[in-house]
């Protein structure tokens, strides 16, 4: 399927797609002609529709290496012309103790790190790995989305959670390096805290914190997928942009 330019159609493959964040990609790209394949462990989320929705998501748990690189097979049988042109990893989890507790280093299980590092680390390089033909063939952009929690203890982000981010977000400089050369970019986000149904209780004495002192919202972090993955951004890689509000500062 052609644009109105006649030019093929670019296609993005996002992790992470129900709500949130991931929902605000999908109407962004999807409103400026994208096709748009999504990952994720749940069904075609019906509260979050949009064009082929149902016919290009895969479920798949991405907690699961050998379920993921059979995603990773189905997904190069859907590409048209074996391109693609942009992946988001978005997917992630962050486990919780009793009512909602931060789970520090003492607190959290191996298994959860090991759950929290194959989701938010190791599914990202998979995929980019296994979809680097396709990637290259369209000139194409990774997008990873790391967290604030990365580069700071989070009153609420728990240990594995943060420090799986901050794993991603060294990753992306490696990936930047060896990907580059393929004409590949890869940069990554740090959003802090946005509007999403997984801010926990407590948040909003955190805005008091925040320069612009109020949230933001899943679309202004959706603005700047965008950008990283059009020519807008076609000198960028290896970049890792905060979008915090100046949280940080």
């Amino acid at each position: 399927m052609a644009t109105k330019s006649d030019q093929p159609r670019r296609t993005l493959l996002l992790t992470g797609a129900s709500r949130g964040i991931g929902h605000a990609t999908v109407k962004r790209f999807s409103s400026a002609g994208w096709r748009v394949i999504t990952c994720s462990r749940h069904a075609f989320p019906e509260e979050c529709p949009w064009e082929m929705g149902p016919e290009d998501h895969i479920q798949v748990d991405l907690a699961n290496p050998v379920a993921t690189e059979a995603a990773i097979g189905e997904i190069k049988n859907r590409l048209e012309h074996g391109e693609l042109h942009a992946l988001v990893n978005n997917a992630g989890v962050s486990p919780k103790g009793e009512d909602g507790k931060r789970l520090g280093t003492l607190e959290t299980s191996i298994a959860d790190w090991q759950h929290v590092f194959q989701v938010n680390f190791l599914a990202p390089i998979m995929l980019a790995r296994g979809l680097v033909d396709e990637l290259k063939r369209a000139h194409g952009a990774v997008v990873n989305v790391t967290s604030i929690a990365g580069s700071r203890v989070h009153p609420f982000a728990g240990a594995a959670y943060a420090t799986s981010k901050a794993a991603l977000a060294s990753l992306t400089r490696e990936m930047a390096a060896d990907f580059g050369p393929l004409g590949i970019r890869v940069n990554a986000i740090a959003p802090g805290e946005i509007d999403t149904a997984i801010l926990s209780p407590g948040t909003d004495k955190l805005v008091e914190q925040i320069p612009l002192r109020r949230l933001g919202q899943p679309d202004e972090v959706a603005k700047i997928i965008y950008v990283l993955c059009t020519e807008t951004s076609s000198y960028l890689n290896g970049a890792e942009i905060h979008i915090n509000g100046g949280q940080h500062v």
